[in-house]
């Protein structure tokens, strides 16, 4: 698994927000039904994305969330961290604590090229690119229901 449910909510929420072509603010509800999540769940990841100054927020009437970086400057990998945490693609794939080229576990050196390739990937893709796959794969499935 690359990451959890939780880093699969917070990337599908902000490919969401990332996605919008409006200035102003999008709001939970409208990020939750779109994305098909639950709406209190859907809040606290929101509000972590926002403590880690991934999305804005405001308050009130009138309020909502909105990207306060890039969406090109951000990779799936800041996420990760963000959520869970990248020491998962640091560790042995058998849970050894001492497992190195020097001393390897028996999946070390097939697991190391797959670790290392899921972190590129992670590293690699941005979020303005989730949001551009996010557009495509909506419209295609909305010409499929017509």
């Amino acid at each position: 698994m690359l990451y959890s449910k939780t880093c699969e909510h917070a990337i599908r929420a902000l490919a969401y927000v990332a996605g919008q072509s409006t200035d102003g603010l999008i709001l939970v509800a409208d990020i939750a039904e779109s994305e098909d999540m639950p709406r209190a769940f859907t809040s606290k990841i929101l509000r972590d994305l926002v403590r880690a100054g991934l999305l804005s927020s405001s308050r009130g009437p009138g309020g909502g969330y909105a990207m306060a970086r890039d969406p090109g400057d951000i990779t799936l990998l800041d996420i990760k961290r963000i959520v869970d945490g990248a020491d998962q693609l640091d560790r042995c794939a058998v849970g050894l604590e001492m497992c190195s080229d020097v001393a390897p576990c028996p999946l070390h050196d097939e697991y190391k090229l797959l670790r290392n390739s899921i972190r590129q990937y992670l590293e690699n893709t941005t979020l303005a690119e989730m949001a551009g796959a996010l557009k495509r794969k909506r419209v295609l499935l909305a010409d499929e229901r017509a």
